[in-house]
């Protein structure tokens, strides 16, 4: 009798082993099916969303510096808020993608400066807290009023920036059309040291008008997090089979 009933213990335990090494495998399969999923998936919407741009000059200090890779949103002119960093294009001011923030857009008076060194829009004072040294907001006085369908841009180094204030000379606005957008900076991607989304800044938010900004963010962050869980869903589920023979080898 004590025989028989090792047998049928050591089948009962054979057979609960076999269902569980079953569900392992599923299990592990499905991990890495969504895993692919996830990381295929992140990957190709980033790179369909999002194209990379290496800042030229310091003249977006310390938002962003100078040599740094960034990641930009492909964004129509017409989306983009004050506010916004933004990579643009235009013969006036060179033959490369430039990258400025946005600080007017059609319709809007931008100046400076009043009597405390702000810009001010619309006759609103502007507290730019992103701005090198945090003021004054330009070394030289100036006044525009943008047309509509364009842009005023200025860096955030004021003191080196060659932006919109010097093309007030060529075009008597400064402005430029919001056509020449290409995207809109969303994070820094190199150095690794100063890698993260770009910060954003309340600083029009007290303006009227749909472009008072900030944009809403891109699905930039959930992007990586889609493909960082993939990688993680895919190495899991793969590593399963190896560690599920090495326990039963143990056992």
């Amino acid at each position: 009798m004590s025989g028989s009933t090792s047998t049928v213990g050591g089948a009962i335990r054979r057979d609960g082993a076999m269902a569980g090494s079953r569900l392992g495998r599923t299990l592990s399969g499905l991990a890495v099916a969504l895993g692919c999923v996830l990381f295929l998936g992140g990957f190709v919407w980033a790179a369909v969303a999002y194209r990379p741009y290496t800042v030229p000059t310091d003249s977006m200090k310390p938002t962003v510096n100078p040599g740094a890779k960034v990641l930009a949103q492909r964004v129509s002119g017409a989306d983009v808020h004050r506010g916004d960093v933004v990579v643009f294009e235009d013969q006036l001011w060179g033959d490369v993608p430039m990258v400025k923030r946005v600080v007017g857009v059609g319709g809007d008076v931008v100046a400076c400066c009043d009597k405390q060194g702000h810009l001010t829009v619309n006759g609103k004072a502007v507290d730019e807290d992103y701005l090198r040294g945090h003021g004054p907001a330009s070394q030289e006085n100036f006044r525009s009023a943008v047309p509509r369908g364009e842009l005023f841009l200025l860096g955030d180094n004021r003191d080196v920036s060659l932006d919109s204030r010097v093309h007030l000379e060529d075009t008597e606005k400064g402005s430029v059309p919001a056509s020449g957008v290409r995207a809109r900076v969303a994070a820094t991607a190199w150095p690794l040291g100063r890698a993260g989304m770009l910060p954003r800044t309340a600083a029009f938010a007290g303006l009227a008008g749909a472009a008072a900004g900030p944009s809403p963010q891109g699905p930039l962050k959930w992007l990586v997090f889609s493909v960082i869980a993939g990688a993680v869903l895919i190495l899991g589920g793969a590593a399963y089979g190896p560690l599920a023979g090495a326990a039963r080898r143990r056992r």
